[in-house]
């Protein structure tokens, strides 16, 4: 059973692929490759602004830290100024903690810088990859549409496309069914002349006994004709004259013994 499964799975899997590649159009396949590749692109981009935008966010605080730290410096060199240093120790303390995250975030916008260089030097390589997709896409799918018409053309002359396939199927069969019609005409016409069908067009009742009669009558006709011809020929012409010329000495005899 399951080996039966398989192979309607497999006859399955067959028809469906053969029904896609007919159905398939590599054109639109290509169009949508590069529309991947467009979006693939965008996303990049995206990235590398992304990162740009956080770059710079961290370059901003960076640069407000660093005036901060001068303005506590300021203050504790005051403070020290006017006997205060209390507040001056307070101030350097501060400036202090600023100081370390000043340090942090130059770490982290050292980071940023990194992933900004490898991101933008990605971007300008799918770039690349993009057009020369793009540029080959074109070629591709000017190459297949000059085959595609070439083909048509082709099959158009040779009669072997589809639809003029169906054209010329047409036209055979009608020619075979004008052949098999005059065949069936020659036919029957033979079979009338030789009194094996009767003509549906004469009156009704008439047989062959009646045929065979109209036949001989004609034949009378015949012979009564050509004894009237005969009969309307010259005498010497006439088979009798020509009898009595061949026996001119039996005419003397008949005489003496009348």
């Amino acid at each position: 059973m399951t080996s039966i499964t398989r192979r309607i799975t497999s006859l399955f899997r067959i028809k469906a692929n053969k029904a896609l590649d007919r159905a398939e159009d590599p054109r639109e396949v290509l169009d949508y490759s590069y529309e991947q590749q467009l979006e693939m692109l965008r996303r990049v981009r995206r990235g590398v602004a992304d990162v740009a935008t956080s770059r710079k966010r961290v370059e901003l605080q960076v640069n407000q830290l660093q005036q901060s730290g001068e303005k506590l410096q300021g203050q504790a060199q005051q403070a020290l100024a006017v006997g205060r240093e209390d507040l001056a120790r307070e101030a350097l303390s501060r400036r202090t903690g600023v100081a370390s995250q000043i340090a942090d975030l130059e770490g982290q916008l050292v980071s940023l810088r990194e992933q900004e260089e490898k991101l933008t030097l990605a971007a300008q390589r799918l770039e690349a990859k993009v057009d020369s997709f793009r540029t080959q896409k074109e070629t591709i799918k000017a190459s297949y549409t000059a085959a595609e018409a070439q083909t048509k053309i082709t099959e158009a002359v040779t009669g072997i496309g589809e639809e003029l396939g169906d054209v010329g199927l047409a036209m055979q069969r009608a020619q075979d069914k004008t052949e098999q019609m005059q065949a069936r005409a020659g036919a029957l016409d033979e079979l009338m002349a030789s009194g094996a069908l009767e003509d549906a067009t004469l009156p009704a009742g008439r047989d062959d006994i009646q045929a065979e009669l109209e036949r001989m009558s004609a034949g009378q006709d015949v012979e009564a004709e050509l004894a009237r011809m005969k009969a309307a020929l010259p005498a010497a012409d006439s088979p009798a004259a020509v009898e009595g010329s061949e026996h001119p000495k039996k005419r003397p005899d008949r005489e003496a013994g009348s």
